[in-house]
């Protein structure tokens, strides 16, 4: 059997200037990075911003499993699909971060033949758009400190600096760390820590900017600290939103690539959905909706981190309408939380999928909640037997739900084209009546209570003493009017990750709430979750190796 890797080294892709062909954009409208990649110019949504928009499509899962959902794969091999039955789709996906390509989770370009080319660009650097995020992200870190350094006329309070440095892997050591400047006039020191660049506010912003000049206005609302006076400081007060800019303004154009089977994909920006938004860039997914009769995106995680987030932040910022919601389930997850474990999943256990269906039941449930209907795809893997398959099927049927088998990672497109259907379908027989779960003009801790009881289940939030003050503070200054992201484990529904299946009445903890001023939202983090994460006892790093030829080796 082929890796991942050795198939699409295989591959034969087709010249970046034929794919924006068939999407009707000409070679002037892209700028080319090799003969493979390419990024859209703003020239281009000028020309196309009038048309009609495509049908919203989202792809979203069950909560994720060590033994691996298969979203991004079965996202690609839909948008296959749907070219399959002759449809025009466009894909719209997120980049992938170097931390988990070198640490447990590998790369995030799909998998088998489901996957997006050129595999290995995308996976490491790609276009170097992360790498911009990181630059912007700690020269605003620089400017801060400089500014203290040189006679401090804002007034900034040393012990109230919130911006943070970043990095684009995993790195444990980073999580604290001691700042020590030394000047003339002496010497400070304060404790710091470097988050990962995608859980960056800079990424955050960079997926939801729509232009150049949005892109500006919302780097210059950044909160870097606050004054001797307890006032908030803004990074436009030091004058950093233009040279911060200027870093990001190619990262801000969308990158067009291919998937295996030539469908037309934009990647562009990364958030994570445990510890950001979870979203590709708005941008790409408003090109995606203009040059397809159908946009296929998706959310990180599971729905209730990754589809929450992107309902109730990206749709709601960005003023966009989902049609239907794909939500990707395997036998081998259902029957981990079930409580069999990893080694055993490959072993027929009907009862343990009895117990663990409850996880599909309870994001069907919250998906409901939305007004976006929603189809089931069940990722087959080769250990599942034809009666857990029925079963699962049954069980979908009996919570209300259409269902269909995907075998994108074994067929590519011919292996979605139930699901395509079954996608087709719905869109035909069903009207979205999509609506955020909450209105931002509620107070921060109805907004948290509202989707750790409706979303997660939780009996009740409890609150460190310090997001309290944080909680104040910001309603104070009347900040507190935006949409929320909880950064917790993805592990569970709860902030547990040990609490599996579909657990209820639990305390969600919330430890510290700040705000991504310029994104337009504010982060409540949750029990132990970490915005850097460590590399595991046996990273992916070790197997990742390039030959004499230049060919990279181990990365999956």
């Amino acid at each position: 059997m082929l890796s991942d890797i050795q198939i699409a080294q295989r591959a034969q892709m087709k010249p970046i200037r034929e794919i924006a062909a068939n999407l009707g954009v000409g070679e002037k409208f892209i700028e080319q990075y090799g003969d493979f990649k390419a990024k859209l110019k703003p020239e281009l949504w000028e020309r196309i911003k009038k048309r009609p928009d495509g049908k919203l499509i989202l792809v979203t899962a069950i909560t994720p499993t060590p033994a691996g959902e298969g979203k991004t794969t079965t996202s690609i091999g839909l948008a296959q699909a749907f070219w399959k039955l002759g449809k025009n789709a466009v894909l719209a996906l997120r980049e992938p971060s170097l931390g988990p390509c070198f640490g447990i989770k590998g790369g995030a370009a799909g998998g088998g033949y489901a996957q997006v080319m050129p595999m290995e660009d995308i996976n490491l650097h790609f276009t170097g758009d992360i790498h911009a995020v990181t630059a912007a992200n700690n020269l605003l870190a620089s400017l801060v400190d400089n500014h203290t350094y040189f006679g401090n006329k804002l007034g900034i309070d040393q012990k109230n600096i919130f911006w943070k440095r970043c990095l684009d892997l995993n790195d444990r050591a980073l999580r604290k760390i001691t700042l020590h400047i030394q000047k003339k006039s002496g010497a400070y020191s304060r404790e710091e820590n470097f988050n990962i660049s995608v859980a960056s506010e800079i990424m955050a912003i960079l997926c939801l900017a729509e232009n150049i000049a949005d892109l500006k206005k919302r780097l210059g609302k950044i909160i870097v600290g606050l004054n001797m006076a307890g006032k908030p400081v803004f990074a436009r007060s030091l004058k950093a939103e233009g040279a911060m800019a200027a870093l990001l303004k190619d990262a801000l154009k969308p990158n067009l690539v291919q998937t295996l089977e030539h469908t037309p994909t934009l990647i562009h920006g990364g958030p994570f959905a445990n510890i950001a938004h979870g979203c590709n860039s708005v941008l790409a997914t408003k090109y995606a909706l203009k040059l397809g009769d159908f946009a296929i995106t998706e959310a990180g995680f599971g729905a209730d981190l990754g589809a929450e987030k992107f309902f109730d932040i990206k749709c709601r910022l960005a003023k966009l309408k989902p049609d239907a919601v794909v939500i990707v389930a395997t036998v081998r997850s259902l029957k981990y939380n079930g409580g069999v474990p990893k080694e055993n999943l490959a072993k027929e256990n009907l009862a343990a999928l009895s117990k663990g269906i409850v996880n599909l039941e309870k994001h069907l449930e919250n998906l409901k909640k939305f007004g976006v209907p929603a189809v089931v795809a069940l990722n087959i893997f080769p250990t599942d037997t034809e009666k857990e398959i029925k079963f699962v099927e049954n069980a979908a049927k009996k919570l209300g739900a259409k269902i269909a088998r995907s075998e994108v990672w074994k067929k590519g497109g011919k292996g979605g084209k139930e699901l395509a259907e079954a996608v087709l379908k719905i869109l035909k027989s069903k009207k979205s009546s999509f609506a955020p779960l909450y209105s931002e003009k509620k107070s921060i801790r109805e907004k948290i209570e509202t989707i750790a009881k409706e979303i997660y289940g939780a009996g009740a939030v409890r609150y460190s003493h310090e997001a309290r003050k944080q909680m104040a503070r910001l309603e104070k200054e009347k900040l507190g009017q935006v949409p929320i992201c909880i950064a917790k484990t993805q592990y569970s529904l709860s902030d547990d990750p040990t609490k599996l299946g579909r657990p209820e009445n639990f305390s969600l903890n919330v430890r510290e709430i700040k705000i991504s001023n310029g994104a337009g939202f504010i982060v409540a983090i949750a029990g132990e979750i970490m915005t850097m994460p460590g590399l595991p006892k046996i990273p992916a790093a070790e197997m990742i190796d390039v030959d004499a030829k230049e060919k990279i080796q181990g990365l999956f």
